[in-house]
């Protein structure tokens, strides 16, 4: 089968659909694999690399006309004209985008999307290596933005002597949360973990006992606790995700009138809409904008700040499901990533987001 591997154009992602190792692998199979020039090199892998591996350099054309498309991101309005009857791999989050869903639909592709692919227990494996980079980039890009020096409020989150730590509230305690818990916690923060499920709550509170810096509590969300907690904050993160579906809205934009002035939000559900009323997508190059007392971080594509890392760890977890797609296997989990097939949405939640398009959910 012929495997294509397009250059990313969304702003600043510098992710690439497959890693030298994984092309080496598919090749090894007796696939055929089609890397667009220059598709690696913001994450580090060289043309010539790729040639070692096996692959074949390529154009833009050739890429996207392959059996099977392997992406890291949704494909851009300007990329919908080199869509075909094709199967494409990568993350889709269509439940938010119903412009991207038609494009799919009328072009006649076979989509399936990371952030669906699931097992039997619930859990997300391509998603979930994603959601632990942006958890932990979200502290790294929320300490950025309460720097003076960037119009921040001047606080460091691990305090000084003399001077009281910063205050991190996460709300939502699935992977993307913990892991941006761990980083504030690591970074002497006082940390706040809200989330509606009590015994996830207990596990990241284990979990967060373990670093000797900052202080954790753990607390019940509901629409009182969460503004309660988020006006004493000094950085909030929002990580809030129902699988396929849109993100609820668990910040209001009334509450950005209340924060303390300064306060950041960094929204990592944006790819889902977002989980905070007012939040918008932004991208690297701008990533901030102002609400209330607020600044919101919206960027949509976090981990493309972290090329090189994320694209090892997407592709350690992507080829585990690339692998029956291509040879033909059936595998559950890769069959709950399905979104569109046949010219009509597959997926139950992005069917129910967008029920006036044709839909044959399995």
């Amino acid at each position: 089968m012929r495997i294509g591997v397009p250059v990313e154009i969304k702003n600043h992602e510098t992710r690439v659909g497959l890693d030298p190792a994984s092309v080496a692998e598919l090749v090894g199979r007796g696939h055929e694999v089609l890397v667009e020039e220059g598709a690696g090199v913001a994450a580090a892998f060289a043309d010539d690399v790729y040639r070692q591996a096996g692959a074949h350099i390529c154009g833009r054309e050739q890429a996207w006309a392959a059996d099977v498309v392997v992406k890291v991101k949704e494909p851009l309005p300007e990329e919908w004209g080199l869509l075909g009857s094709n199967t494409l791999f990568t993350f889709l989050h269509l439940a938010a985008n119903e412009p991207l869903a038609r494009a799919l639909i009328d072009a006649g592709t076979t989509a399936y999307s990371y952030d669906t692919v699931q097992t039997a227990d619930g859990t997300l494996p391509i998603l979930a290596p994603m959601s632990a980079i942006a958890g932990a980039l979200a502290i790294v890009a929320g300490s950025h933005h309460l720097l003076s020096t960037v119009g921040g409020p001047g606080v460091l989150l691990g305090g000084a002597p003399g001077a009281r730590a910063g205050v991190v509230v996460v709300i939502g305690a699935g992977v993307a949360g913990t892991a941006a818990a761990v980083q504030a916690k690591g970074a002497g923060a006082d940390v706040v973990v809200l989330d509606v499920d009590e015994a996830r709550l207990g596990r990241v509170r284990t979990q967060l006992e373990g670093i000797s810096r900052g202080t954790v509590r753990t607390v019940v969300s509901t629409p009182e606790t969460v503004e309660r907690e988020c006006v004493a904050a000094n950085l909030i993160v929002g990580a809030v995700l129902v699988p396929g579906r849109p993100a609820p809205h668990v910040l209001t934009r009334a509450l950005l009138d209340r924060v303390q002035p300064g306060t950041v939000v960094v929204d990592i559900a944006i790819d889902q809409g977002g989980c905070c009323e007012a939040s918008r997508p932004t991208t690297h190059d701008d990533p901030v904008f102002q609400v209330g007392n607020a600044t919101l971080y919206c960027v949509a594509n976090m981990p493309g700040a972290v090329g090189a890392t994320a694209t090892h760890a997407l592709t350690a977890a992507s080829m585990a499901y690339l692998l029956p797609l291509v040879d033909g296997r059936d595998d559950p989990a890769l069959g709950r990533g399905l979104n569109v097939a046949g010219g009509m949405l597959r997926a139950g939640a992005v069917a129910e987001a967008f029920p006036h398009l044709p839909a044959q959910v399995l």
